[in-house]
């Protein structure tokens, strides 16, 4: 189960640099984040200002 972004990303980009295998990359208007990728870590959601990620 992968961790999502949802649409109160404000495109800070605090969530890609904490990613350890790189999951996370600009989309067009919101960060998003390769499910396949994700390894459920959670430091995407411990970095985000806005609580905007959350494990689905």
């Amino acid at each position: 189960m992968a961790y999502k972004i949802s649409n109160a990303c404000i495109e800070c980009g605090a969530c890609e640099g904490s990613c350890p295998v790189s999951a996370i990359s600009a989309g067009e208007g919101q960060y998003i984040i390769d499910a396949d990728a994700c390894i459920d870590c959670g430091a995407c959601a411990d970095t985000c200002p806005v609580e905007a990620i959350s494990a689905e």
